[in-house]
């Protein structure tokens, strides 16, 4: 390739920059098209989130009062209910005994027995009860009188090796005395 001249260089250089410029210019207007979709698009978000957030806060207000009115109703409903369910366990209770004469007796005689039933198990629970906490007092007192022979057993041992050893000591400690008593008298016999 042939070297270039001045001129032929300088008109290289405009065309470069001329095309650089272009491509700028072109990239420019693509990315403000892309921010203004972005703004459009945005705004259509915020106009469509305007619009649920008001949804809600209407559907919230509406479940606010609903949730009042349920309240409201269950103050009055749980009185009404509890006064029907205790007429109705009056009535089953007393039933057996407006029924007549054979079904009072029935019902009376099944109350006994149930009254006896109970009873006995009442005694069998206080029985084994009992047992138990005899059982449970014999054992803590075969377990204590044990426990306190052996603690006498082991003070009367001590006791007696301690004796044992002071008298080994007296012994020994009056031998010793003994020995210097008669060492002193013997200085003082041959001292006279």
């Amino acid at each position: 390739m042939a070297p270039q001249t001045p001129q032929q260089r300088k008109a290289t250089a405009k065309k470069a920059a001329a095309t650089r410029k272009r491509n700028q210019t072109r990239a420019s207007a693509r990315s403000t098209q892309t921010r203004a979709r972005r703004t459009a698009s945005t705004a259509q978000s915020t106009v469509e989130q305007a619009q649920r957030t008001a949804e809600t806060g209407a559907g919230a207000a509406s479940l606010r009062l609903e949730a009042v009115a349920d309240q409201a109703q269950r103050a009055v409903l749980i009185p009404v209910g509890a006064a029907l369910e205790a007429r109705d366990a009056v009535v089953e209770a007393t039933k057996p005994y407006t029924a007549g004469r054979d079904s009072a007796e029935r019902e009376l005689t099944k109350l006994q027995k149930r009254v006896s039933t109970n009873l006995r198990r009442f005694e069998r629970r206080g029985t084994t009860a009992r047992n138990r906490t005899v059982r449970e007092v014999k054992r803590t007192r075969t377990r204590v009188e044990r426990e306190l022979r052996q603690r006498r057993n082991q003070a009367v041992r001590t006791v007696k090796q301690n004796r044992r050893d002071v008298e080994k000591q007296v012994k020994t400690a009056r031998r010793e005395v003994q020995g210097q008593a008669e060492s002193l008298v013997s200085r003082v016999a041959s001292l006279a």
